[in-house]
């Protein structure tokens, strides 16, 4: 859901005392719509103004920042870096935060800056005003063809968006409610009636306390019992909000996140698990990135995923039409046969003949059997050609199951490309898998394909440390897996999920030799980082790197051993975060 004023109102209830006080050492801007101030003691703020994703909160979280930082990045350094977080307000029930900032101009007078993030959907928004609120500039700019009641310029002077005409859920006393509620159709939903009503509550808060108060979200407002029990539902709510009695709450479904709310939602029963957290900010930075690690490949990798995806549908659909064809070449000995009876009774058989009946004394019983001929040959043409269907099917058996060999081996690893494009994180991620595709022909050569960016640096695969101290690298492409080995020590061991695509995932020893603990938890790596993810119990194969071979002109990531051991481990979200080592994105959802 997106951050409604009540949650919101949470979260700053939870970082106020964290950052007030702190001052600003670095000001990054890793994408578009989002902004992260570093703070001193190590604390991260992220300020999100995303359409979807519009939010405030303390993140643990590293991400990838822009070779070149962007203006707007670049103007906050200006006027933040070296600042002092004063205060962090919300103005009354908005879904707007102000930061205020004390700093020091350039004549090193002290001085005031204001940092305004507005979480309003599609009209969230950036802005940075100076001591007198006038806006300095912000990350969308507003005029006045495209809000004629309020614009957002620079020089202008900011205010808050129009209040809506409706109640404060908050504020509001007993006698309202009960006079709303007296007046409201009887054909009303008793959710919709709170959404018309009250601001700053979302459709699920509504739905919540629907459920609570009438025992259903659809329940209607037709009797005084449902008016009754929903205005006590309410109440509750209202004392809930007032005594600040939140409860950071994520909603999942099959293991994914679904929602978030700042009150134990109930309505969904056993339809979807509900989890407490402890904060805000950690269950934010769960569900969020998820969101974004999606997002990401929708839009980064949807190109990349649409060439994979339609390469390795068309290999099924080749793969299909050999193995009928291969299916029939196993039926070729009954060729052969009637080859062999024509030629046997050639001496009863004239030309013109469309049929001849024949006993198969190829069978025990040799029961009579019907062969067509073809009446323009000859009984000698119609036996010659029977034997050449007999050997065309021969020589197809060969031929074709080379070819669905190839055409397997070409599909498992499109398979485990699209496994890869999951679980991309970076630009790097997706520009390695997409050089790994045009490498094999797939996808068009753009005219700088072939250039090398200068500031984009090598990628680097995740890093891990066991509770041993041994070092684990996971892959991050099937280029990188083919590396890791390759530039592995042979006294190294090497995991993988057996018979499903996943991550290479190299232990170095560096010439010691592993624990149980260090060689349990590198397979729990590489359950993770592969298709096995939400399968409980994972097989994972591994052995040493000497034991690893890549057989010639295999695709990348394509490997053969035959010496191992076997491993089944459940692949854990916090060991995989507790192993991580700082700096790494390590637990992307697919």
């Amino acid at each position: 859901m997106p951050l409604d004023a009540i949650c919101l109102s949470g979260v700053l209830e939870e970082i106020r005392p964290q950052i007030v006080g702190l001052r600003i050492e670095k000001v990054q801007q890793p994408a578009r719509d989002q902004v992260i101030l570093s703070l001193r003691g190590g604390r991260r703020l992220l300020l999100c103004a995303g359409a979807s994703q519009s939010r405030i909160h303390l993140t643990s979280l590293s991400r990838e920042n822009p070779a070149a930082p962007p203006m707007f990045c670049m103007l906050l350094r200006k006027h933040l870096g070296g600042g002092r977080i004063s205060a962090v307000e919300q103005p009354g029930l908005e879904r707007a935060v102000i930061l205020t900032v004390d700093m020091m101009d350039e004549l090193g007078e002290p001085g005031q800056r204001k940092l305004i993030l507005e979480c309003m959907g599609r009209r969230s928004n950036l802005i940075l005003t100076d001591g007198q609120d006038r806006i300095i500039d912000c990350l969308r700019r507003i005029d006045l063809e495209m809000n004629e009641e309020r614009q957002v310029l620079p020089g202008l002077y900011y205010r808050l968006p129009p209040a809506q005409q409706k109640a404060d859920p908050v504020a509001a006393e007993e006698e309202l409610l009960r006079r709303l509620l007296h007046e409201v159709s009887p054909d009303t939903p008793a959710d919709r009636f709170l959404l018309d009503t009250f601001w700053g509550l979302s459709p699920l808060v509504c739905r919540e306390i629907s459920c609570r108060g009438c025992g259903s979200c659809d329940a209607l407002l037709d009797t005084p019992e449902h008016k009754e029990m929903l205005a006590q539902a309410f109440f509750q709510w209202q004392s809930d909000v007032k005594e600040r009695a939140f409860t950071p709450f994520l909603l999942s479904k099959d293991g994914h996140p679904s929602d978030f709310s700042y009150l134990p939602i109930t309505q969904y029963a056993s339809a979807m698990e509900g989890t407490a957290w402890e904060s805000f900010s950690a269950m934010l930075d769960t569900f969020y990135e998820t969101r974004e690690q999606q997002e990401r490949v929708r839009q980064k990798g949807q190109d990349l995923l649409r060439t994979a995806s339609n390469a390795r549908d068309r290999l099924k659909r080749k793969l299909a039409l050999q193995e009928k064809e291969y299916a029939q070449t196993q039926q070729r000995d009954h060729l052969r046969i009637c080859g062999e009876l024509i030629t046997a009774n050639l001496y009863r058989m004239e030309k013109g003949q469309s049929l001849l009946r024949a006993s198969n004394y190829y069978e025990e019983s040799c029961p009579e059997m019907d062969i067509p001929l073809d009446p323009l040959l000859t009984p000698q043409q119609n036996a010659a050609r029977y034997f050449r269907q007999y050997n065309k099917a021969k020589a197809a058996e060969v031929h074709l199951s080379q070819q669905m060999e190839i055409a397997r081996k070409e599909r498992d690893w499109l398979e485990s490309v699209l496994d890869e494009l999951s679980r991309a994180e970076t630009e790097q991620d997706f520009n390695d898998i997409r050089q790994e595709l045009m490498a094999a022909g797939y996808g068009k050569k753009s005219v700088s394909a072939g250039k090398k960016d200068p500031r984009r640096g090598k990628s680097r695969p995740r890093a891990f440390r066991s509770s041993e101290g041994f070092r684990i690298l996971v892959g991050r492409s099937n280029t990188q897996n083919d590396q890791l080995t390759r530039e592995a020590f042979k006294s190294d061991y090497w995991f993988h999920t057996q018979r499903i695509h996943g991550s290479h995932v190299i232990l170095c020893t560096e010439g010691r030799e592993p624990d149980l603990q260090s060689l349990h938890e590198a397979a729990i790596l590489a359950a993770w980082f592969s298709q096995g993810r939400e399968s409980g119990q994972v097989a994972v194969d591994y052995t040493q790197v000497r034991h690893v071979r890549k057989p010639p002109a295999a695709r990348p990531g394509m490997v053969i051993y035959d010496t191992y051991q076997t491993a089944y481990v459940v692949a854990d979200e916090a060991v995989v975060k507790k192993l991580s080592e700082d700096g790494n994105k390590s637990t992307s959802a697919s």
